[in-house]
């Protein structure tokens, strides 16, 4: 059975390019019709309460079911509302900023990664990782994982000056130790996919783990060197995940890399020594 999902970051409604974000993204739906569609976070541009709900609406008009995660660009970015009404208008369109969706499946688990006083780099609470830990645990056995979060765990390939999540290392470990099969970001406009065994030194065992970034959606900035314009598509298989990366190329969709990953504690193939 194939589970597909599609993974938008960084719409950022407002900046002045929205036309071409809501005529792109209705093609992949329609070409793949997948199961979910996630947006992990800087829906909008300046966290302004129409920019949240024209992006709500462009979201909930793709058709499919929509996990949605604020980004640093979500909140306000004047004194005092950042810090005494961060999420006041998040959470109007989307009740709650750290949301979950279950099928048969998938098991999807938001976290809310971005901090007021933190213009650029996020993080989690030790309360609040550990709470997500639980859900995962509590997850049925055959639903594949999934965590959404705004800030990402792996580097930019380009040079960026975007900070990780903080406590990196112990936030990865801890995902990756509940259960988490896929583990997904944004923030940082480009693309970057690394699966556990390419990080970490396989005693035999492990399951298999990859951390996915998407590339923007939105161009804010559009002549800022190192930031790409596109999409990921997840492909969910018995065996399998296979990640597919699209380039918007102004009228069109153009596939640009494609990755096939194991899924349990096998590699994908064996080679003879």
């Amino acid at each position: 059975m194939l589970t597909r999902v599609l993974h938008l970051s960084d719409l950022h409604f407002g900046a002045g390019d929205d036309d071409s974000i809501e005529h792109g993204a209705p093609v992949l739906i329609e070409r793949f019709g997948p199961e979910l569609v996630i947006a992990s976070g800087d829906l909008s541009h300046r966290g302004r309460a129409d920019q949240l709900a024209r992006a709500a609406r462009f979201l909930r008009s793709l058709g499919p079911p929509v996990l949605a995660i604020p980004g640093n660009h979500d909140i306000p970015y004047t004194f005092p509302a950042r810090f005494t009404r961060s999420f006041r208008e998040f959470e109007r369109q989307w009740e709650t900023t750290e949301p979950t969706y279950a099928s048969s499946t998938l098991h999807v688990v938001g976290l809310n990664s971005v901090r007021p006083w933190r213009h650029q780099s996020g993080g989690l609470r030790t309360s609040k990782l550990a709470e997500a830990e639980q859900r995962l645990r509590e997850s049925p056995g055959s639903a594949f994982q999934i965590v959404v979060l705004h800030h990402h765990l792996i580097g930019a390939p380009w040079r960026s000056r975007k900070k990780p999540v903080a406590r990196r290392n112990h936030v990865l470990a801890g995902l990756v130790e509940a259960g988490a099969d896929l583990i997904l970001a944004g923030h940082i406009h480009q693309a970057a996919v690394s699966e556990r065994h390419e990080f970490e030194i396989a005693h035999g065992g492990e399951h298999g783990v990859v951390v996915s970034v998407a590339p923007g959606l939105g161009q804010p900035r559009p002549k800022r060197q190192g930031e790409a314009r596109g999409v990921h598509v997840y492909e969910i298989e018995e065996a399998c995940l296979r990640i597919r990366t699209f380039i918007w190329r102004d009228k069109d969709w153009g596939l640009t890399a494609e990755r096939r990953f194991p899924r349990g504690r096998e590699p994908l193939e064996s080679q003879p020594a």
